[in-house]
């Protein structure tokens, strides 16, 4: 068979069902054999947004999801997607094109290294250059992105090699068991734990994975230690379990910190130490014990006393089954933490002020979805109001970024998140620079029929930015915009456009724009005054209860 056929049929050897991308003249031989299989090709308006989708194909299925590009400026663009997927944990292949590498005759036009350009930000890159190998590179290619610690890999393939002939066949894929977690470092943890006498459960974005959902539930139902997670750790379990303490959606003096700073124990499951820090460790302080794949890094804020690891639901299965709860073990204030937070998360929830407050907007989008709904957030100073106050029900239902922290990949992941789960209500949260950074994606939501929200919060500006250039006592300047008619935009693409005018719209327009197919964009204007009162101000001058 043709090269390019045997590596589609790698491709479809992996359960791959999506490519996102944007070909070019070095993938015609690759495009033309895709025509014929089972994989279906989704053509996205700009490789960037396609990685991002890919990528989020990966978070959600555990699985790497591919996207393409031809050689050059197509493959600069996959650069930003590749370090998403990279911090972020998220198994994602990419494929570009290449020039004819054994007798090119067209110089060096539009040609660069870019197996060399993506190693830095890729677990594994890789020029194919000849179709024998195709099937092997493949399946290593794939291994490696979906092992953990998962990430991005890339695959060049240029289009004499996809050209050539070939009588290999795909390799078979098996399952790769991790290795379970040492059974003295999980007698140290019990021991740990039966010692202490504030434990506290951290979760973070490791924990985010299949299976270990289960068994943690498993270990807090046991123990009755109360737990809190990090920002991309939201919703492993459900953020209505009455020992859930909240999220540190920042690294510090936020009213949850209280409980943290009365810890002398702290379980950290999953950490990953690409997101900003949910504490500071200091010498003499509490300890941790780092529960993960992979064992501890190590640097000024974060030196655990105890590694245990394997695989984590493996490791905490072991613990839970053996573990015996302690007489001495004393939550009661966490307890209270918890209640003064909870409070705290509810004021000016329900505040009919205009523009929309980002209590008001957080708790309308939460009464207007259910357990298993989807939200998929961009990037911006909203991000860190829906981390802090809104309820995840379950795993994978807030698609954030705490890792890259990127602009403009909120609502291509809401779009991917809408196709491994066309059953689920998907609302994309955007604030008005982040969307208008892959605004042009709506043709392609609206060519694939999604029935998908986008919720624009619109303030006419880089509104995280001018929240810390205000409290680092910077001068208003150079941070605002002017933004076209989202309503018109919208339907310009055949999708529908709405204007909240008050804020009692709000929640009736969300239900209505969730329950109704299509594409629909909200415009929003969104008040951020509350910055600096509650997350600067408030925060800064916070005491902790007794």
């Amino acid at each position: 068979m043709k090269a390019s056929d045997l590596f589609v049929k790698c491709l479809e050897n992996e359960g791959v069902k999506y490519i996102f991308g944007v070909p070019g003249e070095e993938n015609l031989d690759f495009l033309e054999s895709l025509r014929h299989s089972s994989i279906k090709l989704i053509l996205t308006r700009h490789e960037q947004p396609a990685g991002f989708m890919a990528a989020t194909i990966g978070r959600l299925t555990g699985r790497p999801g591919v996207c393409l590009s031809t050689l050059g400026p197509g493959a600069t663009n996959f650069f930003t997607p590749a370090a998403y997927a990279q911090l972020g944990a998220m198994p994602m292949c990419m494929i570009t094109g290449q020039k004819p590498i054994h007798s090119s005759k067209q110089g060096h036009f539009q040609i660069i290294d870019t197996v060399d350009m993506m190693r830095p930000i890729t677990k594994f890159t890789k020029q194919l250059v000849k179709g024998d190998r195709i099937p092997s590179i493949i399946r290593e290619a794939f291994k490696v992105a979906s092992e953990e610690r998962p990430g991005a890999v890339h695959l060049e393939l240029p289009e004499d090699v996809a050209a050539e002939t070939t009588s290999h066949l795909p390799v078979p894929c098996y399952p790769v068991r991790r290795a379970d977690a040492n059974e003295k470092a999980v007698d140290m943890a019990i021991s740990y734990i039966k010692k202490s006498q504030y434990p506290l459960i951290l979760i973070g974005a490791g924990a985010n994975r299949k299976l270990i959902a289960k068994h943690l539930i498993g270990l807090i139902e046991k123990t009755g230690i109360p737990f809190f997670n990090t920002q991309m750790g939201k919703g492993v379990v459900s953020e209505d379990h009455p020992l859930f303490l909240g999220t540190a959606a920042l690294s510090d003096n936020d009213y949850l910190h209280c409980a943290i700073e009365r810890a002398d124990l702290i379980i950290n499951i999953g950490h990953d130490v690409v997101e900003k820090p949910p504490f500071f460790m200091t010498p003499g302080g509490f300890k941790v014990i780092h529960i993960n794949f992979v064992a501890s890094e190590i640097d000024e804020i974060y030196f655990p006393q105890l590694d245990v690891v394997g695989d984590i639901a493996n490791a905490l299965w072991q613990i839970t089954n053996r573990i015996i709860t302690a007489s001495h073990w004393d939550f009661s204030y966490f307890m209270k933490v918890k209640q003064h937070v909870d409070e705290k998360l509810l004021e000016r929830a329900n505040d009919d002020s205009f523009p929309v407050l980002p209590q008001r907007i957080v708790s309308d989008v939460r009464a207007s979805l259910a357990t298993d709904d989807i939200i998929a957030l961009d990037n911006g100073v909203y991000k860190v109001w829906f981390a802090r106050n809104y309820r995840a029900l379950a795993p994978n239902t807030i698609l954030l970024d705490n890792a890259l922290a990127t602009m403009g990949a909120g609502f291509p992941s809401a779009m991917a998140a809408k196709m491994v789960y066309p059953e689920r209500k998907v609302v994309a949260i955007c604030g008005d620079g982040g969307f208008m950074m892959n605004s042009h994606e709506v043709e392609t939501a609206v060519r694939l029929k999604l029935d998908i929200t986008i919720l624009i919060l619109n303030d006419s500006a880089y509104g995280m930015i001018k929240w810390k250039q205000e409290g680092m006592g910077f001068n208003d300047f150079g941070l605002d915009f002017g933004n076209p008619d989202f309503v018109k935009y919208a339907e310009a693409y055949g999708a529908n456009g709405y204007r909240v005018e008050s804020t009692e719209q709000l929640k009736p327009l969300l239900i209505r724009c969730t329950t109704t197919p299509g594409v629909h964009i909200i415009d929003c204007p969104v008040d951020y005054s509350e910055n600096a009162k509650v997350l600067t101000k408030e925060l800064f001058e916070k005491a902790c209860i007794i």
